[in-house]
């Protein structure tokens, strides 16, 4: 499937593909592109009130505001780039019929344009930090290693569920139910801390997603807290959620593969 991804005119073709995903995806909006910094920062800002000013949550954790954003940022990445890849070959379907294109690459262009946003609200964040005075931990160069976590994460689901979306259409309707429970599963709102059975921690932290924002956080803004390493007490059950990520990724790319060549017949 990714045989000469690196030739010339596949990374022409790719380029023009971000470019175009990038422009549709604002189109008509008043605001344009200023929607990726707006988006998480509304979400925060509403998150930050309810469960921080009045809930009370992340009481005793440095910066939590800045943990708290990072969570939402790092989720909100996965979500755009899960959703936006589901419904990405049947969007393309013309496109698919009219000229012969590679099909792994016009879910790769909407993970590109993801990842876009993401360095975007990323710059956001480094601001906050500089203004709330988070000092740089030597841990901060393991952020990027999290952050591929969640993309590899991300890009199996997105190859499995845009290949699924060609023949089922209700695959979108039942991966948004799952995404709405999986962001009150995961660790993002509030503190693992919170969570007192450790049993239940240790299932949570089985989640890749859970790993990585805490990995993240951990990494750049404090080391008070919770990571798979210290949930688990170490061993070989911390590498439970890279197992799956790299299960899910190997699922995702042998099925759509073996898929790719009826999409034009089925969209």
């Amino acid at each position: 499937m990714f045989k000469h991804i690196l030739s010339k005119r596949n990374k022409a073709l790719l380029s023009e593909l971000v470019r175009t995903d990038f422009k549709l995806r604002y189109q008509g909006s008043i605001l344009g592109y200023s929607w990726s910094l707006l988006n998480p920062l509304l979400m925060f800002v509403i998150l930050y009130v309810v469960f921080v000013k009045f809930l009370k949550l992340g009481h005793g954790i440095p910066h939590f505001p800045i943990y708290l954003l990072a969570g939402i940022v790092v989720w909100n990445f996965f979500i755009e780039m899960t959703v936006q890849s589901t419904t990405s070959i049947v969007g393309r379907g013309d496109l698919i019929r009219k000229i012969r294109i590679p099909r792994w690459m016009i879910v790769v262009s909407s993970s590109i344009s993801a990842l876009i946003n993401l360095g975007l609200n990323l710059i956001v964040i480094a601001v906050f930090m500089f203004i709330n005075k988070v000092g740089v931990l030597d841990t901060l160069p393991l952020v990027v290693l999290f952050l591929i976590e969640v993309y590899v994460f991300a890009l199996g689901l997105s190859l499995l569920l845009s290949a699924l979306f060609v023949k089922y259409r209700d695959v979108i309707y039942i991966w948004q139910v799952i995404l709405q429970a999986g962001f009150y599963l995961t660790p993002i709102i509030y503190p693992l801390s919170l969570i007192t059975n450790v049993t239940f921690q240790k299932i949570i932290m089985i989640n890749p997603m859970a790993q990585a924002i805490q990995g993240v956080r951990y990494s750049a803004i404090t080391h008070e807290t919770a990571t798979t390493s210290s949930v688990f007490g170490g061993g070989y059950y911390q590498l439970i959620p890279l197992a799956i990520v790299v299960f899910v990724f190997l699922t995702g790319f042998f099925y759509f593969k073996s898929q790719a060549k009826y999409f034009a017949e089925n969209i």
